[in-house]
């Protein structure tokens, strides 16, 4: 062969090579979307399929997005009882179609007989599971009045046929999924532990799924709920239960305070990002200062380019993190009672000052951040849910018992679980509550006072419509998670359910560590991180998001298949 026809194979073979590099680099692997539930006109997405459909049923039969809001709260109360709520509280963001927002706060409340030192002991040291298990632990529930004040602003449907739906559930028996029946059986020594009576949520044998439970109590409050309205649960025969049960217990609430709770109607905290409107909720929530803080210091940044939980993404992010979380712990609390300097703190010119210090190859100290020190995270239990009706009403709604069945109290001949929500102040000056997260003067227990909070319920517009309804469950990780969920559709272009199904991280300022979701990071990405002095810990779960976007091709919702969150739209 010669030389010539040699070369000429040669070039042959290298031109093919570098044909096919191109047009492998040309065509890369790309997986089609995954989208959600896609509905024309309404969509629903809550923690449980049995609230989702009581939303779409009333959406169906007429209602708006905030009738349907109440209905599916109520739902919640019975079939997800380890959040869902009446002895609780929580917050509602909403849209209206012309564009009109507006939030309201119905969180609970201190007793007038809390006082900032009343779970230290003589030796101002913080006493064990005073703040979290038994009567003492509740603060005054907010949730059926902030239910009436919504049917009174922005209801349509009478009042009863809203509460109906949850009576039927509560008297007919609910089905015990999987999930449930676990956590059900998790919490039995606590339940026998804090109630003298037997209550509906024990049970001799483990409960199984497909276990019938019934609510005779619950149904017989919600009943009285339904025909008095305010006075059926903050006065009469289920006010004085409540009292009883304080009474047996050692707990604070009392009928004045029953009488004197009212939830406030507040405007919502307002920003921007990448030409994107965020309407989210304001304090007592910590969650829409933080979210809108956090979203500042990436907007100069080109995360799209970096890409989805790369390491100088995650990098930048958990920095941020770092001194908003220090923030929330010097400076937020209930402005009720606590001068909290908003403006400063979402200024431009002190958040650039802020964010200065941050190295883009070296972690910072969170003890250099701030004094304090914290050595755990647990778990946490809170629901939300999204709902946008045919009118392009949106409700964004994030409710809590705070821990998983709150308190573990059930008020005898009530029939519902009261919340632990005081453990969500300062109980003492940098002492971590469950959650981690730690406090100073701002979030002090003082009578009336509401504890601050890190739901995040938020909408977001487009060329000022309508665009997104996000919110999750998850304790501290709430604001991280709703945080990440946005930048996951406007930077990393996912649609509603893979931004709901990507896999999230977490960091707080403390602990000091990052703890991200098993299977979320590759050993490279690891590696990379903790060169910088990262301290990664992997972690089951964090979020569980309800969300729904409009797109072109209708309503997506999106629910997280790690429970039984469901969406529904037609």
């Amino acid at each position: 062969m010669s030389n010539f026809r040699i070369y000429l194979i040669q070039s042959l073979a290298v031109i093919l090579l570098i044909f096919a590099g191109c047009q492998k680099q040309a065509t890369p692997d790309i997986h089609p979307p995954v989208y959600g539930v896609m509905g024309k006109q309404a969509m629903v997405s809550t923690a449980h399929p049995a609230a989702t459909q009581v939303g779409v049923d009333i959406l169906k039969s007429g209602g708006n997005a905030f009738d349907a809001a109440i209905a599916v709260q109520l739902a919640l109360a019975v079939v997800y009882p380890r959040a869902g709520n009446i002895g609780g509280g929580g917050f509602l963001v909403y849209r209206q179609h012309d564009g009109n927002i507006g939030s309201l706060d119905f969180r609970e409340m201190a007793p007038l007989q809390a006082h900032k030192d009343m779970y230290l002991d003589e030796n101002q040291e913080v006493i064990e599971n005073l703040s979290t298990l038994g009567h003492l632990a509740a603060g005054v529930p907010g949730t059926v009045d902030g239910m009436i004040k919504i049917h009174q602003k922005l209801g349509s449907m009478p009042f009863k046929s809203l509460v109906q739906p949850a009576i039927d559930l509560a008297l007919g028996g609910v089905i015990l999924t999987e999930k449930e029946a676990s956590k059900f059986n998790e919490h039995q020594e606590n339940f026998a532990l804090v109630n003298e009576h037997r209550t509906h949520l024990q049970n001799e044998q483990p409960w199984k799924p497909g276990d019938t439970v019934f609510y005779p109590d619950l149904g017989q409050t919600l009943t009285l709920i339904r025909d008095q309205g305010r006075a059926g649960f903050y006065d009469g025969t289920t006010a004085q239960l409540i009292v009883e049960e304080m009474q047996r217990g050692g707990g604070l609430i009392t009928l004045e305070d029953l009488q004197n709770y009212q939830a406030v109607w507040r405007q919502p905290i307002v920003g921007h990002y990448r030409s994107h409107k965020i309407i989210t909720m304001g304090l007592p929530s910590s969650g829409g200062i933080a979210i809108l803080q956090l979203l500042a210091g990436v907007e100069p940044h080109d995360i799209e380019s970096w890409g989805f939980n790369q390491p100088k993404t995650i990098h930048l992010m958990t920095e941020l993190e770092r001194r908003v979380y220090a923030d929330r712990a010097t400076h937020l609390g209930d402005p009720d009672f606590y001068e909290v300097p908003i403006d400063m703190l979402l200024d431009h010119n002190y958040l650039t000052e802020r964010y200065s210090s941050i190295s883009y190859d070296r972690k910072t100290s969170s003890q250099d951040i701030k004094e304090g020190h914290v050595e755990i995270i647990e778990s946490m239990e809170t629901t939300h849910f999204s709902i946008v009706d045919a009118l392009g009403n949106a409700a964004s709604v994030t409710t809590t018992l705070n821990g998983s069945f709150g308190s573990k109290v059930v008020v005898k001949g009530a029939g519902f679980l009261l919340n632990n929500e005081m453990d969500d102040f300062s109980v003492k000056a940098g002492i971590p509550n469950m959650f981690g997260l730690v406090g100073a003067q701002a979030n002090s227990i003082a009578p009336e006072k509401r504890m601050l909070s890190s739901m995040t319920p938020t909408i977001v517009e487009k060329n000022d419509t309508l665009y997104m309804v996000v919110g999750t469950p998850g304790g501290s990780t709430i604001i991280t998670s709703v945080f990440q969920t946005i930048l996951n559709v406007i930077d990393h272009g996912m649609t509603m359910q893979e931004a709901v199904n990507a896999k999230k991280f977490h960091h707080q300022w403390l602990p000091d560590e990052v703890y991200y979701e098993v299977n979320a990071l590759d050993s490279a990405t690891l590696s990379e991180l903790s060169t910088m002095g990262h301290v990664m810990k992997p972690r089951s779960e964090i979020g569980r998001m309800d969300c729904i976007m409009v797109t072109d091709q209708g309503l997506e919702g999106a629910a997280d298949s790690r429970g039984d969150n469901t969406a529904m739209g037609y």
